[in-house]
């Protein structure tokens, strides 16, 4: 019985191993507000996006779509503030930015045809799906695969986002072992520092004494 549940929590995880990293949401922009959010990227990662923008109507009390909406997307590698995407956009469509480097990237979206005061409601749908870059470099349809070979490609594609998470995961290591070791350093400097400062202190403090001692000429 054991084995059985061990062998189907295997092929379970299997399966949701090969699945793409996807995910959605929806948002309220009003006039010039600006949404931002973060997400920590492997380096060569691609992500498409989703969206669509819906206006808010007073008479009719629902979203509405309004053509002369435009949404306005950055893309900026965090914190080193590097740009990776920036697009006028239409109020419905997609796009699409690789990572470059790992670490966490900061999206934003805005509307770029409301005024400063303008309290005009947006509705935005946004779906982000990350896969590796890798997905797209196969010049062999999928069509002409067999199921096999699919889930071999896909195993294959899953081990190089491994191998990049465990890169990303190294560089985070050394970072924080390279803070550490500074942290340590700054700590015996100042300590020496402190020793040297009362090591002085004392060292006045003596002769101070001594002189008055010498001028009560009790030594």
């Amino acid at each position: 019985m054991t084995n059985n549940f061990t062998r189907w929590s295997i092929c379970l995880l299997a399966m949701l191993s090969i699945l793409p990293s996807v995910f959605g949401l929806y948002f309220y922009l009003e006039g010039s507000e600006q949404k931002c959010f973060t997400e920590e990227l492997p380096k060569e990662t691609m992500v498409t996006a989703h969206y669509s923008a819906e206006e808010w109507d007073e008479q009719t009390k629902t979203f509405t779509d309004n053509k002369d909406i435009m949404i306005e997307v950055i893309v900026d590698e965090l914190p080193s503030g590097n740009r990776v995407y920036s697009q006028k956009l239409s109020r419905k469509g997609k796009f699409t930015f690789t990572s470059a480097e790992s670490g966490e990237h900061g999206i934003c979206l805005y509307t770029s045809t409301s005024g400063w005061f303008s309290s005009t409601k947006i509705r935005v749908n946004f779906d982000m799906e990350i896969t590796d870059i890798m997905d797209n470099d196969s010049d062999t349809p999928d069509s002409a695969l067999s199921d096999l070979a699919l889930r071999i490609r896909e195993l294959n594609h899953k081990v190089g986002d491994i191998r990049r998470e465990q890169s990303y995961l190294r560089d985070h290591e050394m970072d924080f072992r390279d803070k550490s070791e500074a942290t340590n350093g700054h700590t015996v400097i100042w300590t020496i520092v402190q020793l040297v400062v009362l090591a002085v202190t004392c060292a006045w403090q003596m002769r101070h004494l001594r002189s008055f001692f010498e001028s009560r000429k009790m030594i």
